[in-house]
């Protein structure tokens, strides 16, 4: 099997693409456990679902496309890869967005420890 320049190029970088992930994986797990309260916890789930997900589909796709062996398949895996890496990347934001504001509202989470509460301002409720 013959792999051109290009090919090859695209697999390593796809390669360092999933690597990447695998390490925001483990660091995302790692704040899991050491952020204090959920609020923070869920900037810990969003570097898992942003750079734990979407970074090793873009790599996952980049290999596809190195792949000639493949035949017309590569197109198709690195397709499917880039759509659904961009919305989990535009999902998972607002997925973030829409835990903590239900979290919020509804008083499920506890916010200690409290520095500043500028939607309580907002609200005109009670800062911490």
């Amino acid at each position: 099997m013959d792999l051109s320049l290009i090919d090859i190029v695209l697999i390593v970088v796809g390669q360092i693409l999933i690597a990447i992930g695998l390490f925001c994986d483990f660091v995302a797990a790692i704040l899991m456990l050491r952020f204090p309260n959920f609020f923070v916890r869920l900037h810990a789930l969003t570097i898992g679902s942003i750079g734990g997900a979407v970074v090793p589909m873009i790599g996952a796709g980049l290999i596809a496309l190195g792949s000639p062996f493949l035949g017309q398949y590569r197109w198709f895996l690195a397709g499917g890869s880039f759509v659904t890496a961009f919305f989990t990347f535009i999902l998972g934001g607002a997925g973030s967005h829409a835990i903590a504001r239900a979290a919020y509202k509804s008083k499920a989470a506890i916010l200690r420890p409290c520095h500043v509460d500028h939607l309580a301002e907002d609200l005109g409720e009670k800062s911490c």
